[in-house]
């Protein structure tokens, strides 16, 4: 699948690290270093620019190794970029760790993800069929 893309950035376009991976790492597009303190949040720029084909999202996921070895993650995970959206793509960052977190130009801070997505319509009723679960939730099994 081909996408349409504008990158006002010095880095590369996204793209996908293994064979087999789902998700395309997002870099940072800044002039100067920005500084993320424990617990504080920030929209950071990537200089990108899509054309998603109508019926297409794009979710911008966290990066497992920012996650674990830093406390960085995307605060709305994941982020949705529509099809008739033509802003520029960021990301909400937030730094969930006690230690102050620098972000550099071209660093990767988050993933992209296209995938399919259906329009539904709704269709009002009175009920709805019966299952096993009914209305159990929240961890209504007990299981582990």
């Amino acid at each position: 699948m081909k996408i349409k893309i504008v990158n006002k950035s010095s880095n590369e376009l996204p793209e996908y690290s293994t064979e087999h991976a789902a998700g395309m790492d997002l870099r940072a597009n800044l002039k100067d270093d920005v500084i993320l303190e424990s617990f504080e949040r920030k929209l950071i720029p990537t200089g990108l620019f899509i054309e998603l084909p109508v019926g297409y999202e794009a979710q911008v996921r966290p990066r497992s190794g920012l996650a674990i070895k830093k406390g960085i993650t995307v605060l709305n995970s994941p982020g949705t970029i529509d099809a008739d959206y033509r802003g520029e793509v960021m990301v909400i960052l937030i730094n969930l760790s006690s230690e102050k977190f620098v972000i550099q130009h071209g660093e990767r801070i988050a993933q992209m993800i296209v995938a399919t997505h259906e329009t539904v319509s709704w269709e009002s009723v009175e009920i709805l069929e019966d299952t096993t679960r009914g209305e159990g939730g929240f961890g209504h099994t007990g299981k582990h």
